[in-house]
């Protein structure tokens, strides 16, 4: 009998899941204007894929909020009001605060290191002025600490309704200022996660984003 006990798995990511982060940077990081409608076509031929792909792809940002799918017009990029940012970003805030809160009562030392790494790698973009490469290091610290909670139902809920927010929370950065307070807050919370003290880690997370909610208010107020 033929055995494959030694046949080690193939360990990469799919079109799928490379595209679907692909078009979701370009959105979030403004490469597409809200109510913009998405240039198919055109995207097509810059990453090199076909149109089953990409309107797949599309499928799974309109799932997360990121764009609305019109029809005879096709994927349109979704704008948030003041509205859709008043209501989610309290309800993201408590979801961080009782991650931060459960994660700090579970969590090993090899994670608390690998969100310490995240971290300082995101300090060193922040240094050098990687805006881009900044947000996706702060992305990932918030999603590992969420993770870190062994909540599933607060896992979905997070992912679900944080995803139309991480456009907002981009920008919410572009004032030096604000970046660094944002960076300072950061440091604050891996004092915390290696204290293990969950109180604490969760009034520093929620606290983050009430300020977040206002830089956003105050970005939109300066384009109005």
């Amino acid at each position: 009998m033929t055995s494959f006990d030694n046949i080690e798995s193939i360990s990469r990511r799919t079109l799928h899941e490379e595209l679907v982060e692909r078009l979701r940077d370009i959105i979030l990081e403004g490469g597409l204007e809200a109510g913009a409608k998405v240039p198919e076509r055109q995207l097509c031929e810059r990453l090199g894929v076909s149109r089953t792909p990409m309107r797949e792809a599309l499928k799974v940002l309109a799932s997360d909020g990121l764009v609305t799918l019109v029809p005879n017009r096709g994927a349109v990029v979704r704008g948030l009001t003041r509205e859709d940012i008043d209501e989610l970003f309290p309800v993201i805030g408590a979801l961080e605060s009782l991650a931060g809160e459960l994660a700090c009562a579970r969590i090993g030392e090899r994670e608390v290191s690998a969100i310490a790494a995240l971290h300082e790698d995101m300090i060193e973009h922040y240094r050098a002025g990687r805006r881009p490469e900044y947000f996706h290091r702060n992305q990932q610290i918030h999603e590992a600490i969420v993770n870190a909670s062994g909540n599933r139902v607060l896992q979905e809920q997070y992912r679900v309704l944080s995803a139309p927010l991480r456009r907002a929370r981009f920008v919410a950065n572009l004032s030096g200022e604000r970046w660094a307070e944002a960076v300072a807050e950061h440091e604050a919370m891996i004092d915390a996660l290696e204290a293990r003290d969950g109180e604490r880690l969760g009034s520093i997370l929620k606290n983050h984003l009430r300020k977040k909610h206002e830089a956003v208010l105050r970005r939109i107020e300066q384009e109005t």
